[in-house]
């Protein structure tokens, strides 16, 4: 299996957002995949939940596949996916993560989305960080750019170091601008790659994720 796992320090710092514009890039010279395979805080609508956010992946895709392949575990409360599954009285475990994020994917190149951070609770008695683990796919792991920033970077490639997994890249998502100089700060304190984020520098973003994943 070919690809990258996107993560992140926290929910809402912008994975999605970054994953998007990895899609569209990537899928200019070689066929790409995308796999949400659980999303919580989905609406109910007469044809079922609607993921925004697996929506908003597979439509950056040239080539989108059924919804129900891209992201198959969709719940309505805004919650863990370990305890929104549960609520839902359906047992949803790593195994059943893992098949959905290989099934039928060939040799295209995979972009998986995680749920919440690194250390956020996934399926049952699992992380995000077992899922990657099984998957044995590189990290692109995205911290919002914003005061604290460091800390979240390090902490999250602790932590992927303790797993054993590769970090592809650290992306600072510049949701905000700001004058903050997390990118030089970072990279006194560790090697992996740090690329920087913004809406208004995606040209630049681009080149260095192909040259990177």
């Amino acid at each position: 299996m070919k690809g990258v796992f996107v993560t992140g320090s926290n929910t809402g710092v912008g994975k999605t957002t970054v994953a998007i514009e990895i899609v569209r890039h990537i899928s200019k010279k070689r066929p790409v995949k995308v796999r949400k395979p659980v999303e919580t805080n989905c609406e109910l609508s007469e044809q079922g939940y609607v993921p925004k956010d697996a929506i908003a992946l597979s439509a950056a895709c040239q080539h989108q596949e059924p919804l129900n392949k891209v992201c198959p575990y969709c719940f309505e409360i805004e919650a863990s996916a370990e305890l929104a599954s549960a609520d839902s009285g359906e047992k949803l475990t790593l195994e059943d993560l893992v098949l959905a994020c290989k099934r039928d994917v060939g040799e295209s190149f995979v972009l998986v989305e995680g749920a919440g951070g690194l250390y956020s609770p996934i399926a049952e008695s699992a992380l995000n960080a077992d899922l990657a683990t099984e998957l044995q796919l590189p990290l692109v792991i995205v911290i919002r750019d914003e005061l604290g920033a460091i800390s979240q970077a390090l902490l999250t490639l602790e932590a992927a170091k303790k797993n054993r997994l590769i970090v592809a890249c650290v992306v600072l998502n510049a949701v905000k601008s700001n004058k903050l100089s997390n990118k030089e700060a970072l990279t006194a304190y560790t090697e992996t790659p740090i690329i920087s984020f913004s809406e208004s520098s995606l040209e630049a973003f681009r080149s260095e994720i192909e040259r990177l994943v």
